[in-house]
């Protein structure tokens, strides 16, 4: 009785294991991305972010095509610029992300055809098998935000707040081609280069803070829209910037 005992409790324990192991919770997509501390000035490749963003989201072509090269110059990936340009519709609208993708096509032939071979740059890691963008966009949002979103525009207009969660902050934001400091870069550019939208580029903006953008950052990126993109870009961006709470 006492063997038979001993083995009734080793089989209770190994199945006690078997049970833990198996509903174990695994981290989400947003609980592995670590905020990596940033410089004091933003990097020659986020400076890069900023003019195409902002011409990507304004629509303006020419000055968006010599912003692609330079920013493949001062060494953007060809990935990380797609990026950018794929993110832009979310904001702008698919009219002038697919726009801007075609310029983007354009510039890389001409490049090719005069003997410059860009580098292409690492791929989106793929989503797990069990991946639920509105689950995974909601940990996501809450966790750039620094709280849950709530309010009575989304109880108004529940589909808006899922589209929201879902695919911006669940698809485009769990592609790990970018980090979230840069999209956040990218997104304040975007926002700056188009009007009426003071609201969303002040939430980005303690989006952006929440990332480990300082106010050094966001004076870097006053001077490079007020120089490469136009003063007046530069102006709603300070702003916006002069009455955000937290800066």
């Amino acid at each position: 009785m006492k063997l038979k005992s001993i083995f009734l409790v080793i089989s209770v324990l190994m199945l006690e294991q078997q049970i833990y192991a198996a509903t174990e919770v695994q981290p989400s997509l947003s609980q592995n991305k670590e905020m990596k501390p940033m410089q004091n000035s933003l990097s020659q490749q986020q400076q890069a972010i900023i003019p195409i963003a902002a011409y990507a989201a304004n629509g303006d072509l020419v000055k968006l095509s010599q912003s692609l090269k330079d920013g493949l110059d001062q060494g953007l990936t060809i990935a990380e610029i797609k990026e950018v340009l794929v993110q832009t519709y979310a904001y702008a609208g698919f009219p002038r992300s697919l726009n801007a993708l075609a310029t983007f096509m354009q510039v890389l032939e001409q490049r090719k055809e005069n003997g410059i071979h860009d580098v292409e740059g690492k791929m989106n890691n793929a989503l797990p098998k069990d991946y639920q963008a509105l689950l995974q966009g909601t940990q996501n949002q809450t966790q750039l935000v620094g709280q849950p979103v709530k309010g009575a525009l989304f109880e108004f207009a529940p589909a808006i707040d899922e589209y929201l969660k879902a695919h911006l902050f669940g698809d485009i934001f769990s592609r790990d081609v970018l980090n979230w400091q840069d999209r956040e870069i990218a997104t304040l550019s975007m926002l700056s280069a188009l009007e009426g939208v003071d609201s969303q580029l002040q939430s980005h903006l303690n989006i952006a803070k929440n990332q480990g953008v300082t106010s050094h950052h966001f004076e870097d990126i006053q001077k490079i829209l007020s120089k490469k993109v136009g003063l007046q870009v530069g102006q709603r961006f300070q702003k916006v910037l002069t009455s955000f709470p937290n800066q």
